[in-house]
């Protein structure tokens, strides 16, 4: 299969969003599939929900020389070309809002829809529908209007072609009285994620005891995430994740999330 990349646009983003400063990821001169990947069948779709667009990467912004607007009001926006998807390369590391990419996750990259947004992809070659939630800037490729991640891109059929012609529709939210609740945020650690849920188990309760940390695993389908956490003070965070990274979990990664 013809594998797809992103060139050196994320040093650009950097700037833009903000983005993580690590240079892991141009180890891999062209994105891959995770080596031993977790079965993505079976993935629930993104739940559309209101949230609030976020404070980073929602600017214009320019890049090679092309100017892009973002879209103040995406209600009945729609759109079709075509979608390509990234994986390990940029796995565990910040999209243009802050937030961290988990290839495994419903989510993808647009270059002009509000973060974070959620569009229904559907691909046309093969009629295979998904939702994602958008939380990320690109493709920046001619042609190609969404980027999806390794789950969504599998799902749709896109991940085995390389790209594949999509139509997106952006899902347009009604805010809601419980939705009023965005406050402080907490730092959790996504160790792993395997497919045996008592290795899950056995494993989050070890590495709890080990780093004297709250632990918990997540279950979405068949996939059991094994998670630490969460802090209040980031830097107490990073200091568990730089732990555990120096520690054989090189793929551990931190994950943001608002608490009421």
């Amino acid at each position: 299969m013809k594998k797809y990349y992103r060139y050196g646009l994320w040093m650009a983003f950097m700037i833009l969003a903000g983005c993580s400063s690590s240079n892991d990821r141009y180890k891999l001169s062209d994105d891959v599939a995770p080596e031993d990947p977790i079965s993505v069948a079976n993935i629930e779709n993104a739940h559309p929900r209101y949230e609030p667009f976020s404070r980073s990467g929602n600017k214009d912004y320019t890049l090679r020389g092309k100017h892009y607007q973002i879209v103040k009001d995406p209600t009945g926006f729609t759109q079709s070309g075509y979608a390509s998807w990234y994986g390990k390369k940029f796995h565990g590391h910040l999209t243009s809002n802050g937030e961290v990419y988990d290839m495994y996750s419903m989510s993808a990259a647009h270059k002009t829809l509000p973060i974070p947004s959620y569009v229904k992809v559907t691909n046309t070659a093969n009629g295979k529908t998904a939702i994602v939630r958008i939380n990320d800037r690109g493709p920046f490729h001619d042609g190609r209007i969404i980027d999806l991640s390794y789950a969504a891109a599998y799902k749709l059929g896109v991940y085995q072609a390389g790209t594949a012609p999509v139509k997106i529709d952006y899902i347009s939210v009604a805010k809601t009285n419980v939705d009023h609740a965005y406050s402080k945020e907490e730092y959790l650690i996504q160790v792993a994620a395997v497919s045996n849920a008592e290795k899950a188990r056995t494993l989050a309760v070890n590495l709890g005891q080990k780093y004297s940390a709250q632990y918990s695993v997540e279950t979405q389908s068949k996939i059991h995430r094994i998670m630490l956490g969460p802090w209040k003070d980031q830097t107490a965070a990073n200091k568990v994740l730089h732990q555990l990274q120096q520690n054989g979990y090189g793929s551990a990664f931190m994950k943001h999330k608002t608490r009421q």
